[in-house]
């Protein structure tokens, strides 16, 4: 630092303009004589100079940026004479105040945590230039080896017939990367799992996080591996079958992302009134607790086409078939009072916005439409334009069923899962009982269960058994659906769970869980994955019936079935989630002969409503 203020009091600052070369984009240009085009957008800056290993990080004129004469907001530069095998480091010195990596980078190298990245995952990461720079450094190399893809015409799965399967690389494989992910794969293909949804995978700060805290947006986070370690485990669910979706924070970023740092007001710690991607305060002014890092400014034109290069990016370099779009209550600039603390009222600016993004994914690939998937949880009128729109939404139906998993009645309604409860044309509820965000239903049937003098939810092989209903009444009711990563085998540790595996402490819920593959081998939560592969397997094998839009629901008490209509043939299914036996009424469609699929029972019906007294517990399917 002090180096770089010596010689910048030396520098003659003279700013050329200059008409930038035909074809560049913003970040690194690789061209073809082994030379590299640099562009920085930079609003309203006026010197600009490159630094890095090509230069021993010192301020040179010759490493100046010209402004592009076509548009004033962008600097560039052509470097020659590059060995195209060698990586270099490089950064940006802007208006001789702040040194910043590109926002634009594939690949940065952190002072601070790359040390911490598990043995293996990165080998022969790049040394950071100790003594010469601080902070983010971009990274680029010429002849940066090659992914040959094995797939590369994926057609994706039915929107409508989703199975997703939601995880964190950390807490799902030992080594933290997407190398061992890859050897998990056949579990979840088995399962029946269509889609993966990937928690936050671009370079988030700090050495260990869920992701939530981004710092740049094309840089792939070097803790899970490399770029061609992603492509391949890209490329092997498409093997399978399996859609790959990344998880997206546009709602805010830290102090490390580049895009904050250049124009930062530092007396008051916020965001420069004249940044051109964020807002100097945020929206929620009555709620503290949705204030994250800095808020972006998504009515800015600036922050618009910078996002739509990101997501137009994952899905080109990396063939990403969706996005799940974290927070998009936060996508305008609407003021948050206390009387919308959380931004749930309906807001037409913020529609517009999201329906914009929307459109960026789908036009990526019109004829096999990428997915759109929004974590929104506003009021239902915005959800319903959303939805109608063809925008999937996260459905959080966590507390419902864990009501009905610990046996209690009150608030065990399930119906708002179902698209046609919320008055929507289209099933597009991803309709969840778990997700990343809430308390695991396991932990709470164990910890809080219901039970009486013969039953009781505590007992861990009953409440076991439960989650194999909850199952019966979730993927059985028509739209698309959510797995949290090893819910199908009963998963028991609290969200809360401290990194030693046995306290639990709200101050623990970002820490590292036990990863319980050895759950596998226990046979009683075997049953739920095989319980659960069943009916996954009817879903996606007789969709024209699983997905029929001729369905009736009666699931507001513990005790529930299901009516399912179609041509081909139709099913009824009943369950008991009381803690005692419980008389079910089952509404057949028609009489004659019914057979029960687990058991194999023949029903004869004559009349069509018939009472019938399940254990606790208890469901049937009737086809």
């Amino acid at each position: 630092d002090t180096a770089i203020e010596s010689s910048a009091l030396a520098i003659d600052r003279i700013l050329q303009n200059a008409n930038i070369p035909a074809g560049v984009k913003k970040g690194v240009n690789i061209n073809t004589d082994n030379s590299v085009t640099f562009v920085l957008e930079a609003p309203n800056k006026n010197d600009v100079f490159l630094i890095g290993d090509f230069n021993n990080w010192e301020l040179q004129e010759a490493f100046q940026l010209n402004r592009a004469i076509s548009n004033q907001d962008l600097f560039w530069i052509t470097v020659p004479d590059l060995d195209p095998d060698v990586e270099y480091g490089y950064q940006y010195f802007v208006d001789f105040s702040v040194k910043v990596a590109d926002p634009y980078s594939e690949k940065i190298l952190d002072p601070w945590t790359d040390q911490y990245i598990k043995t293996g995952n990165y080998p022969n990461l790049k040394s950071y230039p100790d003594g010469l720079t601080t902070g983010y450094v971009s990274t680029f190399k010429i002849n940066e080896p090659v992914y040959n893809w094995v797939v590369s015409d994926f057609a994706k799965p039915s929107q409508d017939n989703l199975i997703i399967y939601e995880l964190l690389i950390r807490d799902f494989t030992e080594s933290d990367s997407f190398t061992e992910a890859i050897t998990h794969l056949d579990y979840l293909q088995s399962l029946g799992i269509n889609a993966i949804e990937l928690m936050p995978i671009n370079e988030f700060e700090g050495a260990d996080s869920w992701g939530y805290n981004p710092a740049l947006y094309m840089a792939l986070d070097k803790s899970y591996g490399t770029k061609n370690d992603f492509k391949a485990f890209v490329d092997a669910c498409h093997e399978r079958g399996i859609a790959v979706l990344a998880d997206v924070v546009f709602n805010h970023s830290y102090g490390q992302s580049p895009l904050v740092q250049m124009y930062w007001d530092s007396a008051n710690n916020k965001p420069a009134a004249d940044n051109p991607w964020y807002n100097t305060d945020h929206n929620f002014v009555a709620n503290t607790d949705a204030h994250w890092g800095s808020d972006f400014n998504h009515e800015s034109p600036y922050t618009v086409t910078f996002f739509n290069e990101v997501l137009e990016y994952w899905m080109t370099e990396y063939k990403i078939d969706g996005f799940r779009f974290d927070f998009t209550k936060g996508f305008s600039n609407t003021i948050h009072t206390s009387s919308d603390p959380w931004g749930g009222n309906y807001d037409a600016k913020r529609i517009e916005i999201l329906k914009n993004y929307a459109d960026v994914v789908w036009d990526h690939s019109p004829s096999n439409k990428p997915y759109v998937i929004f974590e929104h949880l506003a009021d239902n009128s915005e959800e319903t334009e959303l939805a109608n729109y063809g925008i999937l939404l996260w459905g959080n139906m966590n507390h419902s069923y864990s009501q009905n998993t610990m046996g209690f009645s009150s608030e065990s309604d399930i119906s708002w899962i179902s698209y046609k409860a919320r008055g929507w044309n289209n099933p597009n509820v991803v309709g969840y009982m778990e997700s990343h965000d809430e308390e695991r239903l396991m932990y709470k049937n164990l910890q809080f269960g219901n039970s009486n003098s013969t039953y009781s939810v505590k007992d861990l092989t009953t409440a076991l058994s439960r989650e194999e209903t909850a199952g019966m009444f979730f993927f059985t009711i028509p739209g698309p659906k959510m797995i949290w990563q090893f819910g199908e085998l009963g998963y028991d540790f609290s969200i809360n769970t401290c990194d030693n595996g046995t306290t639990v402490s709200n101050d623990c819920r970002l820490s590292r869980k036990p990863i319980k593959w050895d759950y596998v081998n226990d046979v009683n939560r075997r049953q739920i994955y095989n319980t659960w592969a069943t009916m996954i397997a009817f879903k996606k094998q007789y969709p024209e019936v699983f997905n029929t839009s001729n369905f009736t629901l009666n699931v507001g008490s513990l005790t529930k079935s299901i009516v399912l209509k179609n041509t081909n043939f139709d099913v009824v299914i009943i369950g008991n989630f009381d803690v005692s036996a419980k008389s079910v009424t089952a509404n057949f469609t028609k009489t004659g002969t019914w057979f029960e699929y687990f058991t194999g029972e023949e029903n004869t019906v004559s009349n069509t409503t018939q009472s019938i007294t399940l254990n606790p517990g208890e469901y049937k399917l009737y086809t």
